[in-house]
């Protein structure tokens, strides 16, 4: 199991009193409150337990993977498996890329990129999109988040899914009403 650091460092891996849920807070510090994103209660940062603290974003990722295998009583599997960054890397290499798969599908993969330009700029999913708002401008709400993925296209409820599921994912952080990339 990971052994917690003693220094104050960028990502900790924190747990839920009320329901157990754990996820990662980037530099608990900062905000005074942070909600689970399983229950939606909230909880001063400070109190929270830190189960595990780094300045790296995917042993936190890690960390908290391993907690919650253990938690479920699935150890022995979880080391059997490779590691987060790796399975994400073998996820790149998987499958068909964009335009094998328009090919395939009878498409001009070149046609259909033309088509996604907006402005002389590449089409983004709507994950993408979110993820953009909080590189661009740092730490926002959520209304200012839906604000952004709506400008582009994303209707308002799409952009809350978008926005609940990469917090739940473990990509984002909200702190005090307000969401930050990890």
């Amino acid at each position: 199991m990971f052994e917690p650091a003693q220094r104050r460092d960028m990502y900790a891996v924190v747990g839920c009193s009320d329901c157990g849920a754990l996820w990662i807070l980037a530099d608990p510090t900062e905000a005074k409150t942070a909600q689970c994103p399983r229950c939606r209660t909230r909880h001063e940062t400070r109190r929270l337990e830190r189960f595990y603290r780094t300045e790296d974003r995917d042993a936190a990722r890690e960390a908290r993977a391993a907690m919650v295998a253990e938690k479920s009583g699935d150890s022995e599997a979880f080391d059997a498996l490779p590691s987060v960054r790796e399975m994400e890397r073998r996820l790149d290499d998987a499958g068909v890329d964009d335009d094998e798969y328009l090919t395939a599908a009878g498409l001009d993969a070149d046609a259909v990129a033309d088509a996604g330009d907006v402005g002389g700029s590449p089409s983004q999913s709507r994950p993408e999109l979110v993820r953009a708002a909080l590189s661009e401008g740092g730490a926002r709400t959520e209304s200012e988040i839906v604000a952004y993925a709506t400008e582009r296209g994303v209707p308002a409820e799409a952009a809350r899914d978008v926005l609940e599921r990469l917090t739940r994912r473990g990509e984002l952080t909200e702190s005090g009403g307000e969401y930050r990339l990890l």
